[in-house]
C-alpha cells in the first residue's frame, strides 16, 4: 500500500477513534438517578435487599442485575488480527470494536477485559475468577494451540457458554457458506474431497464442524507450511492427528489434484492458477487469508470460469465474516440460559444462515450495497452483515438447538413470539405494525402504486407479497418493469401474485379521460390535455382508480413532493363523509415511547375547528395501532398564562373537543415539557386530567409541528417512524416523503389496507 495511503488510513483510524471522545464504548445506566428515592433505591439501602434476594437464589441474578445480557470479550493480545502477538493493551481497540458489534447487531452488552496473562493455567484461573459476572465469555486474538487448552478448560470449568470466536465464530459461517456452495454446485457433502491450507485454530475448528455437518473426515485433507499433514508426519499435536491420512500426496499442488473445495485460512497469493485448474469441476474456493487472500477472485475466475469464490473481504463478494455469527449465538444463548456452546447449536446457527441466504434478499439492503445484486448464487452465498433478518433468524435456531439437547437452563416457551420481539429490536416499528399485519392479512385489499418503474415500489410490492398484505397494482411500462423484476431478482409472478398496468395503453384509458374531463374542465384542462395527463402523470391514473372504485386505497410521493401529490389526489377524491379538511399524523418511535404529532404536512395556521377535527381523526387512527390517546394541545403557554391569538387558538380547540368528542382524553393549552412529563405537569397544574405523559401531540402550526418531527428524528438516530398517514379523504391515499425507504412502503401498504377494510 503507498505511503499516501497508508497515511490517510492513519489520520482517519486515529480520528475515529479519539473524538468526540476517546474509545468506543461508554456505560450508560437502565435506570434513573435524580431524585433521593432513585438513589436509595439504586443503591443503599434498596440494593441490599436484591443482594440477599439472589443470595437466596442464585438464578436471580438473571432477572434482577445485567447479567443475563452481559458478554466478556477477553484476550492476552498473542494473536490479534493479522498483527500478531502485539500484547493486551495494544489489542483493546480490536476489543473495543468487537463490544461496539455486539451491541449494533445484538443488543448485548459487553465489558472488554485484556489479560496480561500467557501462561494457560494462570488465564484460565483469571477469567474462571471473573466469571460470575457474566452471562457468558467471547474469547478472542489467543494464539495456538494455547486457544484450544484455554477453551477446553473453562468451558469444562464454567456453567456458561464460553466460545472462542476465532476458531468457531469462523467455522460456523464459513459451513453455511459451504451448505449453499455444494447446492449451487450441486455436489453432495458425502462425496466432496476439501483441502485446507491453514492448520491453525480456525482451520481446525472449520474442519471439525465440517465432520459434525456430515463430511467424511477421510475426505479432508490438511496442509500447513510444511505440506500435507500425512500418516507419516512425525510430531503432530493431538488437534491435528485425526486428519493425518495415509495419503501419497505431500503438497498442496498434489492435495488440490480433484479437490472439490479448497479452503485457506494461510497467507496471501498462495493458491496458484495452475493448481485451481486441476481442481474438480466447479470448484469451491474459499480464500480467507487477510489482507491478501491465497488468491484474488478474478484470478481464479480466469483460471477457472466455473470456479465458486468467496473470500474474507468485503469488496469482494461472498466475504466470510464472523459479525454475520458471534452476536446471534450468544443472543440465543443468553436468552435460554444455556451452559454451552454444543456443536448442535452451531450447526443450528450454520444451516439457519445458509437458509437466509436462499431467500431474497431483504428490501431494505438496497441503500447499504448500491449497485450489487443480493440474489442467491454463485457470488451471493451468504446473507450481509446488514440485514436485519439476521437477529430473528439466527437467534432462535441456536435457542430451539440448546433446548432440544438439554443445554438451556431457562428454556424460551414460545419461541414465535420470540422471534417477534426479536425483530422488534431490529425494527421499533414491528411492534406497531404487528397488530396492523395481522389485520391487513385477514382481509387484503387492492392497493395502487403510481410509481412502479421505482425499484423501492417493487422490492416493497414483493414483501407485500411475501407476507400476503395486500393486491398490488403497479403503474408502469411493461418494457420497463419486467426487466427491473428480474434485474432485481424479485420472484413475484405477473397476473398471479401483482397486476401490472401501463397507464399509456390500459384499456380503461377513455373512460378514465372522460371522467377526469368532467371534474377538471371548469378549472381550464381540455380533454385533449385531461388525455395527455391520464397517460403521462400516473399518480391521476391511480387517483381516477380509487375514484372509479378499480382500486381501493393509493400509496405513492417518492418521485415528488408532498404537496404535488397531495394536490392531484385532492381534486379528484373527495374527503371522508363530514369532514372538512385533510390533516397529516406522524408516528415517532423511540425506544419503549411513542409520539404522534399532527399536523405536520398540510394545514399551515389551522383554526381552532380544524384543530378539534384533526385531533379526532388522528384519535381514530392511533387505535388501529392499539394506542391509547392521550392528547396535548402545545403552545408557547401554560394554561391561560398567555393572551396572545395562538393560545387563545388552542384553547378553544380543547373546548370544541370536549364538547363534541367528550371521550378523548386532552388537555392544554400547554407547554411541550408538561405534555411529556407528567411529574412536571402535576407541579404546574395539579388539576390536569392527564395521568400519564400525553402520546398525541397537536400543534398549532404546519411549521411547529414540521420542525419538530424533524428534530426528534435527527436528535435520536435509534428512532423509527411510521408516516405521514393522511387522515380526512374518503379512501386511504398515503403520500410518502422521498427518501422512504422499502419498509416503510410495506408499513404504509399495510395501514391502507386497514383503513379501506374499515371504509369499505
Amino acid at each position: 500500500m503507498p505511503d499516501k495511503e497508508k497515511s490517510k488510513l492513519y489520520e482517519d483510524a486515529i480520528e475515529y477513534h479519539s473524538h468526540p471522545k476517546p474509545g468506543k464504548i461508554e456505560v450508560v445506566s437502565t435506570k434513573p438517578l435524580v431524585t433521593q428515592a432513585d438513589l436509595s433505591l439504586g443503591y443503599t439501602p434498596g440494593v441490599a435487599e436484591v443482594c440477599m434476594e439472589i443470595k437466596d437464589d442464585p438464578e436471580q441474578a438473571n432477572n434482577l442485575t445485567a447479567k443475563a445480557n452481559l458478554v466478556a470479550v477477553i484476550t492476552n493480545g498473542t494473536a490479534v488480527l493479522g498483527l500478531g502477538d502485539i500484547g493486551p493493551l495494544a489489542s483493546k481497540p480490536v476489543m473495543e470494536g468487537k463490544s461496539v458489534l455486539f451491541k449494533k447487531f445484538a443488543n448485548i452488552d459487553v465489558f472488554d477485559l485484556e489479560v496480561d496473562e500467557k501462561d494457560p493455567d494462570k488465564f484460565v484461573e483469571t477469567v474462571a475468577r471473573l466469571a460470575p459476572t457474566f452471562g457468558g465469555i467471547n474469547l478472542e486474538d489467543i494464539k495456538a494451540p494455547e486457544c484450544f487448552e484455554i477453551e477446553q478448560k473453562l468451558r469444562d470449568r464454567l456453567d456458561i457458554p464460553v466460545l472462542h470466536d476465532d476458531q468457531h465464530g469462523t467455522a460456523i459461517i464459513a459451513c453455511s457458506a459451504l451448505i449453499n456452495a455444494l447446492h449451487v454446485a450441486d455436489k453432495q457433502k458425502e462425496d466432496v474431497k476439501i483441502v485446507c491450507c491453514g492448520a491453525g485454530a480456525a482451520g481446525l475448528a472449520c474442519m471439525n464442524l465440517f465432520v459434525d455437518y456430515g463430511v467424511p473426515r477421510d475426505n479432508i485433507t490438511l496442509v500447513d507450511i510444511e505440506g500435507v499433514i500425512h500418516a507419516g508426519r512425525k510430531n503432530l499435536n493431538e488437534h491435528l492427528k485425526p486428519f493425518a491420512h495415509k495419503t501419497k500426496a505431500r503438497t498442496l499442488t498434489d492435495a488440490l489434484d480433484g479437490a472439490d473445495v479448497f479452503f485457506g485460512l494461510s497467507a496471501g497469493g498462495i493458491l496458484k492458477p495452475q493448481m485451481v485448474k486441476n481442481m474438480a469441476e466447479k470448484p469451491i474456493i474459499f480464500a480467507m487469508a487477510n489482507p491478501e487472500p491465497e488468491i484474488r477472485p478474478d484470478v481464479a475466475k480466469n483460471a477457472r470460469p466455473d470456479a465458486i469464490v468467496g473470500t474474507g473481504r468485503s469488496d469482494f463478494p461472498n466475504q466470510i465474516n464472523n459479525v454475520l455469527g458471534f452476536p446471534y449465538l450468544f443472543r440465543g444463548a443468553l436468552d435460554c440460559g444455556a451452559k454451552i456452546f454444543n456443536k448442535e447449536m452451531k450447526l443450528a446457527a450454520a444451516e439457519s444462515l445458509a437458509k437466509l441466504a436462499r431467500k431474497e434478499a431483504d428490501a431494505s439492503l438496497s441503500t447499504a450495497y448500491k449497485g450489487k445484486r443480493l440474489r442467491f448464487g454463485p457470488d451471493y452465498l451468504i446473507p450481509k452483515p446488514f440485514d436485519p433478518r439476521l437477529l430473528a433468524t439466527i437467534a432462535p435456531a441456536v435457542a430451539k438447538a440448546a433446548m432440544d439437547t438439554g443445554a438451556a437452563t431457562r428454556p424460551i416457551e414460545d419461541l414465535d413470539a420470540y422471534k417477534h420481539s426479536l425483530r422488534a429490536t431490529v425494527d421499533q416499528s414491528f411492534t406497531l405494525m404487528r397488530q396492523i399485519f395481522s389485520s391487513a392479512r385477514k382481509k387484503p385489499k387492492r392497493v395502487v402504486y403510481p410509481e412502479g418503474e421505482d425499484p423501492r415500489i417493487l422490492q416493497a410490492v414483493q414483501s407485500v407479497v411475501n407476507d400476503g398484505l395486500a393486491l398490488p397494482i403497479v403503474l408502469g411500462r411493461h418494457d420497463i418493469v419486467r426487466p427491473l423484476i428480474q434485474d432485481l431478482g424479485l420472484s413475484m409472478k405477473e397476473g398471479e401474485d401483482f397486476t401490472l398496468v401501463d397507464p399509456q395503453t390500459d384499456d380503461r384509458l377513455e373512460e378514465y379521460t372522460d371522467a377526469y374531463y368532467d371534474l377538471r374542465k371548469r378549472e381550464g384542462v381540455t380533454r385533449q390535455e385531461a388525455g395527455v395527463h391520464l397517460r403521462g402523470r400516473w399518480m391521476i391514473f391511480g387517483s381516477m382508480m380509487i375514484r372509479s372504485g378499480d382500486a381501493d386505497a393509493l400509496v405513492c410521493g417518492l418521485a415528488a413532493r408532498f404537496n404535488r401529490y397531495l394536490g392531484v389526489a385532492n381534486s379528484i377524491i373527495n374527503n371522508k363523509h363530514g369532514t372538512e379538511n385533510l390533516y397529516a399524523l406522524q408516528l415517532v418511535m423511540h425506544k419503549d415511547r411513542v409520539f404522534c404529532l399532527a399536523d405536520t404536512h398540510v394545514n399551515v395556521d389551522p383554526t381552532a375547528e380544524q384543530i378539534a377535527e384533526m385531533t379526532s381523526l388522528a384519535v381514530k387512527e392511533m387505535q388501529h395501532f392499539g394506542l391509547d390517546p392521550k392528547v396535548a394541545l402545545l403552545s408557547h403557554s401554560n394554561f391561560g398564562a398567555s393572551k396572545k391569538p395562538e393560545a387563545e387558538k388552542m384553547r378553544e380547540a380543547r373546548c370544541l373537543i370536549r364538547h363534541q368528542w367528550p371521550d378523548i382524553q386532552v388537555e392544554g393549552e400547554m407547554q411541550a415539557d408538561c405534555a411529556m412529563n407528567n411529574e412536571l405537569l402535576q407541579r404546574v397544574f395539579p388539576d390536569s386530567s392527564l395521568q400519564e405523559p400525553a402520546n398525541l401531540l397537536i400543534f398549532p402550526s404546519l411549521d411547529a409541528a414540521n420542525i419538530s418531527f424533524n428534530i426528534m428524528r435527527m436528535m435520536n438516530s435509534s428512532a423509527e417512524y411510521i408516516g405521514p398517514i393522511l387522515m380526512g379523504m374518503e379512501k386511504p391515499v398515503h403520500i410518502l416523503s422521498v427518501d422512504a425507504p422499502v419498509r416503510h412502503i410495506v408499513n404504509m401498504t399495510a395501514l391502507a389496507v386497514v383503513q379501506a377494510q374499515s371504509s369499505s
